[in-house]
């Protein structure tokens, strides 16, 4: 039992020790803001409906977890995005009539956290296999992605506003770069973070207009953390092309002197 017991200890601690000093000011401060605002300034459309207060907080804490887990290459952002986040959300979403939101956590978001874990366990960094292995597009491929989800937004906007959704093509457009950013996630895109971006923003107006003040709280955490993630994301794939450029440099190198010593023999 004692035995067990030291066990869950130094779990504890390697995980608190998985995260710099930054991360976790940055975590307990955002979680901070969002806890005082429940109690303080009571949501609008949540005041004296409890699931909805529930729902809003285990958001609030899974997806500071995982927007930090998920900037530092952790296929583990994924499990609890899959546990904590997407179900909560999608309570909130129909509650607030935003159904195209709670439509794409639920056909995409959800499947998305699913396959993308088994997906990022299966590209492990070589040396370091905490981190999952990054990469990016070209210009002309981030056009092509901006032109689908302007093309999304308007088909969809326009369906909805026949079902009778709040804020529709506002709507429609936070789930197009939803939807992008899931799938870029899945491919391990850095682009991710420039769609995570708008989405955000996005959605923040949606809590906004709605009065939903702790999910704003976790949106602007979002988008503060997210320069920090596309700048650890970008430093790494700059080191591997370093890595890539003196391993073919070292090779090219080789090459030319085992052609010189044949030529020579």
């Amino acid at each position: 039992m004692k035995e067990n017991t030291n066990e869950k200890k130094f779990s504890l601690k390697k995980l608190w020790q998985f995260f710099t000093t930054y991360e976790k000011i940055w975590f307990f401060s955002l979680l901070s803001v969002g806890l005082t605002l429940a109690f303080v300034i009571p949501d609008e459309d949540v005041e004296g409906k409890t699931l909805l207060l529930v729902c809003s907080l285990i958001a609030l804490v899974a997806g500071l977890l995982c927007e930090l887990l998920i900037s530092k290459q952790s296929r583990w952002n994924f499990l609890v995005s899959f546990f904590f986040v997407e179900v909560t959300e999608i309570i909130i979403c129909l509650s607030l009539g935003y159904y195209a939101s709670a439509g794409v956590t639920l056909v995409s978001w959800i499947p998305i956290d699913f396959i993308s874990f088994f997906q990022w366990t299966k590209n492990k960094d070589e040396i370091k296999t905490e981190l999952t292995k990054v990469r990016k597009f070209t210009f002309k491929q981030d056009i092509l992605i901006l032109l689908a989800i302007g093309a999304f937004a308007v088909i969809v906007g326009y369906v909805l506003q026949f079902i009778g959704g709040e804020d529709t093509y506002l709507d429609a457009l936070t789930s197009a770069f939803g939807i992008a950013n899931g799938l870029l996630i899945y491919f391990r895109y850095r682009e991710q973070w420039t769609a995570w971006y708008l989405y955000t923003i996005f959605e923040a107006i949606l809590w906004i207009l709605s009065g939903q003040w702790i999910m704003l709280v976790l949106t602007l955490g979002y988008l503060t953390n997210t320069t920090y993630g596309l700048i650890r994301w970008n430093n790494y794939i700059k080191s591997k092309q370093a890595e890539k450029n003196e391993t073919e440099s070292i090779n090219l190198e080789t090459k030319s002197i085992q052609i010189k010593e044949q030529i020579n023999m």
